[in-house]
């Protein structure tokens, strides 16, 4: 993705999110020189929280994509010992009809809500007994704290302020139907270095093609910039 491509999302992304009355924090507004500066900041880095952009490595954002922003996240130390900091919340935007492809977690559990917009759609499917992808199997789901089953590949039509609760295995897929959709997402601690496993072989994070400076710095910039 060009640089260019990546702070004109940025801009938009925060005007969509305005519109639904939630803001940023601070941090999301620095320059990349005042995030360098910074002695402060370590722990943001550290959570990888922060601005995510991602075309899933595929070069089609409109068609294949998916605008996040980590507002805070956990320590997996604390989860593993069942006691601390063992959550995330981050805040997404999926378009009208990007693709959010096929995937599930091995630790996060995590609810999916429809903050505001249009309707969200998410595609479902089961595991095999080894925790892969599984064409012919269902499973179990709670929405808004109510359980409903699905079957292999059935569509949850999520409303504004409607959710589904994911549960490591539960294979999903996403996209926005209708209209744009501002999506909370509220789970275990986040690792999206290592806990995202897709049915297909692409990458988690874009390519970036640095056509011109950036306005903020992404949570995959970390590494190279600061």
């Amino acid at each position: 993705m060009k640089r260019s491509r990546i702070n004109q999302i940025m801009r938009a992304a925060d005007e969509l999110i305005r519109r639904h009355g939630f803001v940023l924090p601070p941090f999301a507004w620095w320059s990349p020189e005042e995030f360098g500066a910074r002695k402060d900041a370590g722990a943001i880095v550290e959570a990888r929280m922060g601005w995510d952009i991602t075309d899933y490595g595929q070069g089609r954002f409109d068609e294949m994509g998916l605008f996040l922003f980590t507002l805070r996240n956990g320590r997996l130390a604390d989860l593993q010992r069942g006691g601390g900091m063992c959550y995330a919340e981050k805040l997404l935007i999926s378009r009208q009809d990007q693709l959010s492809p096929m995937h599930t977690h091995v630790i996060k559990a995590e609810d999916i809500i429809n903050r505001g917009g249009a309707t969200l759609v998410v595609e479902l499917y089961g595991s095999d007994d080894k925790g892969g992808f599984a064409g012919d199997r269902g499973g179990a789901v709670r929405c808004d704290g109510i359980e409903r089953r699905y079957g292999p590949g059935e569509k949850l039509r999520l409303a504004p302020g409607e959710s589904v609760t994911l549960m490591p295995g539960d294979w999903h897929a996403f996209w926005g139907d209708g209209g744009d959709v501002l999506i909370g997402e509220v789970s275990t601690v986040n690792d999206d270095l290592t806990d995202n496993i897709f049915r297909e072989p692409i990458g988690r994070f874009a390519e970036i093609e640095e056509d011109e400076a950036p306005c903020h710095l992404l949570v995959s910039d970390y590494d190279r910039w600061l």
